[in-house]
């Protein structure tokens, strides 16, 4: 998006009485408003009072497939020694959630709107795939809107240098929807969602910018190239305006591609099995105040079997799938921490925001005891569902119910650290707010000053959802959502206070007191009839006036696909 297109908009009255008001509490004191919208962008890179602290730099970094215990500081016995230390400096959040789906996740956090508002409420058109999930309705055109704009279009607005390395997965059918027509400067990496690790081709192969990379050079391995492309943005950039940096790791999502020395560190350490796995991440998440020891431990789904029921050979097996799953994990943390030493060695550490999550809960797509031939792991060519197994994700769940696609907890909750040294006090902290993917776009506004159009290319811009996260940061409490909105393939939640409502569209309601039973053990629904009316009837509002429905030509029943329910053939 170029530079100066529109004049600068006056700001009313009240608005600049509330900008003044929040200066007083932000290390900022030109910081905009969150909630604040203009009738177009604005580009205003030098606005800064000469004695004002330098707007941050922002990095965002998403994990693929990561389950809510997979990394060290959230239960996990995968060493991430990086993440750990961004961790022990920043804050933890313990109740912060996605949308339970790789691209309907990246929709909701690179809009600040939920999914359906920006066109992806199911999933994305991909290269190779007979499905479309274009199914006639505004809320599922497999693909980012143009009633949207993303975290690159407002911060670039604002002065900032946008880059991007990683997954996009927001639609490539046409040029018009690629990174660079949707605000960054620089993009390398992935149009469409998996490939291969080692050796990733066209349809689903790299991108520079807008050019296709028909062949990459060997040996190569996409976490590495990613972190190293994404650093070699960040030094080619001349001046000292504020940068905005999203590195989108593939990474743990199938297939299982890890480089040798790194399974090497993992092999045979996971002999134990997946059940005494998950006894020992909990113990962990209890001793370190992530989780309460009077939740206990979701209960196994009965489809799937005990570590004990399984043969020598199986268990070998098993604990090869783990453990390359388990380097995975640890090659990405080694690449994060080549770019904190990046920031640290050039001097911006402190003055960056950095933000790490997951895109959605573990995946057990693929089997139950993992997908693929063994044969298959690490093979180049081999590019498909070549997983670990929905046991194992239920272990990097841990203790939470559910996986990816479904709204139980185990599927929208993620790992969310935030370590910003300049801008936060309350360092190794961990917070029960409660925060969503949404809440991502106002927090970056309000550091960056940026605002947020009402148009943008002809086109009007639908509001934006979400609440900042900094009064959480700086202060320690916010004002929360009345209300928390999920659904995806037909599978619905909403969260009110400490209650949570949760099932299938066309099904009773389930409904969890989450402060006592976060593990959704107990289901209380029959005790509180009223409350579920209410909750019924504030989800279906929600969803009638956020694109949820109508649901077009989407089939009704995606069980299947989700693995762990007891379904008749």
């Amino acid at each position: 998006m170029k530079k100066n297109l529109f004049p600068a908009i006056f700001l009313s009255l009240p608005l600049l009485a509330t900008t003044v008001f929040l200066a007083a509490f932000h290390p900022n004191p030109h910081s905009l408003s969150p909630q604040n919208q203009s009738d177009s962008f604005q580009n205003k890179p030098d606005a800064r009072s000469p004695k004002a602290a330098p707007r941050p730099n922002i990095v965002l970094i998403m994990a693929d497939d990561m389950g809510y215990s997979d990394l060290g500081c959230y239960g996990s016995e995968i060493p991430t020694p990086h993440l750990d230390q961004l961790a022990k400096q920043g804050v933890r959040f313990t109740q912060f959630y996605n949308t339970a789906r790789c691209c309907p996740t990246r929709a909701a956090l690179m809009t600040g709107l939920f999914q359906h508002q920006a066109g992806i409420g199911h999933m994305t058109k991909e290269p190779g795939n007979g499905v479309s999930y274009d199914y006639g309705v505004d809320g599922y055109r497999g693909e980012l809107n143009r009633n949207c704009v993303t975290l690159a279009e407002v911060l670039k607005s604002a002065g900032y240098h946008t880059y991007m390395a990683g997954k996009w997965h927001l639609g490539s059918s046409t040029p018009d929807l690629y990174p660079r027509q949707r605000g960054f400067d620089r993009f390398y990496g992935l149009l469409s969602g998996a490939s291969s690790y080692l050796d990733p081709v066209h349809p689903r192969g790299i991108w520079n910018d807008n050019e296709r990379i028909e062949n990459v050079h060997q040996p190569f391995y996409t976490t590495d190239a990613f972190t190293d492309h994404a650093i070699s943005f960040l030094s080619e950039q001349k001046d000292r305006q504020p940068f905005f940096l999203y590195l989108a790791f593939t990474s743990p999502h199938w297939p299982l591609h890890a480089l040798s020395p790194d399974i090497e560190r993992f092999r045979g350490k996971y002999r134990q099995g997946w059940d005494a796995l998950r006894a020992q991440r909990l113990q962990k998440q209890i001793k370190t105040g992530l989780v309460s020891a009077k939740w206990g431990l979701s209960a196994r789904p009965e489809t799937y079997p005990a570590w004990t029921e399984q043969d020598t050979t199986s268990q070998r097996e098993m604990d090869y799938r783990m453990a390359v799953y388990a380097a995975q994990i640890y090659r990405m943390d080694q690449n994060i921490g080549k770019l904190v030493d990046h920031l640290k060695k050039t001097g911006q550490l402190d003055n960056t925001l950095l933000v790490f999550l997951s895109d959605n809960g573990a995946c057990q797509e693929g089997g139950i005891l993992g997908g693929g031939k063994l044969a298959d792991i690490n093979v180049p060519t081999k590019a498909g569902a070549i997983s670990y197994g929905a046991v194992w994700a239920n272990a990097s769940n841990t203790p939470f119910r559910g996986f990816k696609h479904v709204s139980y907890e185990g599927g929208i909750s993620t790992p969310l650290i935030v370590h910003y040294p300049a801008g936060i006090r309350q360092k190794g902290k961990l917070t029960a707010t409660p925060g969503y993917l949404i809440d991502l776009m106002p927090t970056f506004m309000e550091v960056s000053g940026a605002t947020y159009p009402t148009e943008a290319k002809g086109q009007a811009i639908q509001p934006i959802e979400g609440k900042s996260l900094m009064p959480v940061l700086t202060q320690g409490v916010r004002q929360l959502h009345d209300y928390l909105y999920w659904e995806h393939e037909n599978h619905r939640a909403i969260r009110f206070g400490n209650w949570k409502a949760v099932g299938m569209i066309g099904q009773p309601w389930e409904l969890y007191d989450l402060e006592t039973d976060r593990t959704e053990r107990r289901n209380r629904a029959a005790e509180n009839p009223e409350l579920v009316k209410k909750l019924d009837q504030q989800w279906n509002e929600w969803a009638n006036t956020h694109r949820v429905f109508p649901k077009g030509t989407m089939k009704a029943d995606f069980r299947k696909e989700w693995n762990f329910f007891k379904i008749a053939n």
